[in-house]
């Protein structure tokens, strides 16, 4: 099976491959959602596996007794954690290396400087923020370590962060997700979840930038 198509049908009909895998491995679907998570947001290089629309699909699961809600949460809250800390970490272990070079055509040593003060001052809300946009979260830690952001305050917006992502959208998918209206219209919900953050990014960027061209 090539590898495209079948992530592409793996985030779009998320809810019938869960369900299949749970129906033939039970309890080792945990691990498999895990695994997906932290890769999801701890890996720069793989923000295109499902994440809201996963967490959705989670608790819809959960609302009609195929997964334990609890043990979900606290496991996929764990992972979020974890992935944001190994992401964090792989950007404050690359940044200072690849931006030591101050005399570089690649380097600006203002714009670096810029970046650490912007997430030293402003950087807890981006964190928890791009927690709800695709892509978003999957650089924002990197960025963060980069910019060298301080551990201490990464790690107190990325638990507070991580917690209210999965919790947040897992009640909301425990709630609705079995919805007949909602299970009837869940391919368009999961397209809704992906494209709409992103358009409201995309909308945020050339507001921005025809400021300034204004100004």
């Amino acid at each position: 099976m090539d590898f495209l198509p079948f992530l592409l049908d793996f985030i779009l009909h998320v809810d019938r491959h869960l369900a299949d895998f749970v129906q033939s491995y039970g309890a080792w679907v945990y691990a498999l959602l895990f695994v997906i998570i932290f890769v999801e947001t701890g890996v720069v290089v793989m923000p295109f596996l499902p994440g809201d629309s996963l967490l959705f699909v989670v608790g819809a699961m959960c609302g009609v007794g195929l997964m334990d809600l609890g043990t979900s949460m606290a496991l996929l809250t764990a992972a979020a954690i974890l992935g944001n800390q190994s992401n964090y970490t792989i950007g404050r272990y690359f940044g200072p290396r690849v931006f030591q070079w101050e005399n570089s055509r690649f380097f600006n040593k203002a714009a670096f400087d810029k970046a650490h003060a912007f997430y030293e001052k402003h950087g807890g809300f981006t964190i928890v923020a791009a927690r709800f946009m695709p892509f978003l979260r999957t650089f924002a830690p990197f960025v963060a370590g980069v910019a060298q952001m301080t551990r201490r305050k990464f790690t107190m917006y990325d638990v507070g962060g991580g917690a209210l992502w999965v919790c947040g959208i897992t009640l909301i998918g425990y709630v609705f997700g079995n919805v007949p209206w909602v299970k009837a219209h869940l391919d368009k919900i999961i397209w809704a979840i992906i494209l709409i953050p992103g358009l409201i990014v995309i909308g945020g960027s050339l507001k921005g930038r025809l400021k300034k061209t204004a100004g």
